[in-house]
């Protein structure tokens, strides 16, 4: 009986020494390269803000952060594959707006955005802006492309990073807003969509800033309008929604990055606390300004609010808008 007494008193003993270091072992997370699903092609808005943040990630932590580009499907197919992926901790994606549409847009997911992850923390948030190619499209002024849409109904068009979108919602925002009809062209994401805005095969975009930022510095593009009540320092020149006449119109596309669910509380915390520091780095600091962004800084059940208010908001622009899939 001493014996037994005896050995459960050091089995105890022991298994108090071991969760101290268990937890100081999961407190060094990452112990190794992170791999993070960005469900868009390269040179997209998620893009532009998860290379930058990667960057800062490898340099803070001395761990490598993978980007691995898996976009289709309106951003819903990379949300599948990370969904199914393990939670050790090691494995994230960053997904964003989009994503709060999706539900509303793809009654047939496989995954819930909600329940089969976890919310890490927000981490840029740009006004969706007008684009143009100014070669298809004359106009100067987004008052004069809105009654030149109002005269020729259906004969303009505009390029979306896919059906179920932000862009593609913000389109069909701005159409009930102003009472004009213009033809929606999906793309596989806000690259490509660029792309073709760029080479002249689309008339106009409802873009992230983050992704135009440059190419409507370098002229390639022009933007007509920011959505909001304010002007954006990016860029200056294009009035706002409000200036415009349309002081409703209000879309932002949003960035955030979520963990499959099952990753540990403790990981959870070091991995907001380095996305954190990644992202306050005068280097990525240089970059959000640069494309007009705002650092929300929103974490943990904050974030997770922000995602459930989201999804029932784009719900009712989906309702009212009657978007669907093409």
């Amino acid at each position: 009986m001493r014996f037994s007494i005896r050995r459960r008193q050091i089995m105890m003993a022991a298994s108090a020494c071991a969760l101290p270091l268990a937890v100081r072992a999961q407190a060094g997370w990452p112990g190794k390269p992170v791999n993070m699903i960005v469900p868009f092609p390269a040179g997209g808005g998620t893009d532009a803000f998860a290379r930058p943040l990667a960057a800062q990630f490898s340099k803070l932590t001395g761990q490598t952060l993978v980007i691995d580009n898996r976009g289709g499907a309106g951003g819903t197919l990379g949300a599948s594959v990370a969904a199914k992926l393990p939670g050790d901790g090691y494995h994230l994606f960053m997904g964003g707006a989009h994503h709060m549409v999706a539900p509303s847009m793809y009654p047939r997911l496989d995954y819930d955005i909600e329940k089969d992850f976890v919310p890490l923390i927000q981490v840029a948030s740009v006004p969706q802006v007008l684009v143009v190619n100014p070669k298809r499209v004359p106009q100067a002024t987004a008052k004069e492309l809105i009654e030149h849409l109002r005269r020729n109904p259906g004969k303009m068009n505009y390029a979306s990073a896919g059906a179920g979108s932000v862009h593609h919602l913000a389109g069909e925002l701005f159409k009930i807003q102003t009472r004009t009809f213009i033809t929606h062209i999906p793309y596989r994401g806000a690259g490509p969509a660029l792309q073709d805005l760029i080479a002249g095969t689309v008339d106009m975009a409802f873009d992230g800033l983050g992704s135009s930022a440059g190419h409507i510095a370098g002229g390639r593009i022009k933007a007509l309008m920011v959505a909001g009540d304010k002007r954006n320092p990016a860029i200056p020149d294009a009035p706002s929604a409000a200036e415009v006449g349309l002081p409703d119109y209000k879309v932002s596309t949003w960035y955030g990055i979520w963990a499959p669910k099952g990753m540990p509380a403790d990981a959870q915390a070091a991995a907001i606390e380095a996305i954190r520091k990644s992202v306050q780095a005068d280097e990525a600091k240089a970059v959000w300004d640069k494309q007009g962004a705002a650092f929300p800084n929103v974490a943990g059940p904050q974030f997770a609010q922000l995602i459930h208010g989201e999804i029932r908001k784009w719900a009712e622009v989906v309702k009212a808008s009657g978007a669907k899939l093409e």
